[in-house]
């Protein structure tokens, strides 16, 4: 299911936060509504973290991960790096990077398998992607853009890609992935889909300003909406259902 949220009036979302299958990190904001939002739809299953980054809010833009581990830029202090260390569960690395593009979120995509990375990347930084996340790193852009981490967004399910891509990079990108991408927009019409949402294997939360038709098509490629409700009816079937209704009364 998604979720639409906002950090402090700002629908850019995945600025102030990062989220994978194992952890969520939150910026530390003047209101709690923010870190609430995501306590009580994921707190059940992974821990939801306080943080900055070299003392700002915008952890996710500068920090990247996936469930084996974490990547934080060379700005963060040791007291943050020990405060991650401390709060994420054990099975999560956190490894600091000497990179020159020091924001890692825009400059790496990632999910549990496979990660985009700024053709500019070093080498090393290249490396420790690998061994770190556990990965294959791939160096691409997205639509002729370098920042990979901005204009595309992706999980184990599917994925999300800026909407100009054209037709022929879907397909390449998605053989490269292993998983069916769609070209997309968040908070009507921002192609910034990085700092507009994060998504992982089971749920996804967006700014506020996030259409219906853009929620749905979310759900759709990241593969939500077949998550069974309360009553156990998943929202797919619904939809199947009032279709076939709609179908019958027209017929």
């Amino acid at each position: 299911m998604a979720t639409r949220t906002s950090f402090e009036n700002s629908n850019e979302i995945g600025v102030f936060s990062a989220l994978t299958n194992a952890y969520c990190l939150t910026g530390v904001g003047g209101s709690e509504n923010f870190f609430s939002v995501f306590e009580s739809e994921l707190a059940e299953h992974i821990p939801v973290i306080h943080a900055t980054i070299g003392g700002c809010r915008f952890v996710g833009r500068t920090t990247v991960g996936n469930r084996r581990g974490l990547l934080v830029p060379s700005t963060t202090t040791d007291q943050e790096l020990q405060h991650l260390r401390n709060s994420l569960p054990d099975s999560v690395v956190v490894q600091r990077i000497e990179e020159r593009l020091s924001a890692l979120g825009n400059i790496i995509s990632c999910n549990d398998h496979v990660a985009l990375v700024h053709p500019d990347v070093d080498r090393e930084t290249e490396d420790v992607i690998s061994d770190v996340l556990g990965v294959e790193v791939f160096r691409q852009t997205v639509a002729g853009q370098a920042l990979v981490g901005s204009y595309s967004k992706f999980t184990n399910q599917g994925g999300m890609v800026h909407p100009r891509t054209t037709v022929e990079d879907i397909e390449e990108l998605s053989s490269l992935l292993q998983v069916p991408l769609v070209a997309g927009t968040v908070n009507r019409g921002s192609d910034v889909l990085g700092g507009g949402m994060v998504v992982n294997d089971w749920t996804a939360f967006t700014g506020l300003d996030t259409t219906s038709t853009e929620i749905s098509v979310i759900e759709s490629i990241f593969k939500l909406s077949n998550r069974s409700g309360n009553n156990g009816v998943g929202q797919s079937s619904i939809v199947s259902d009032m279709r076939s209704s709609l179908i019958d009364q027209l017929s």
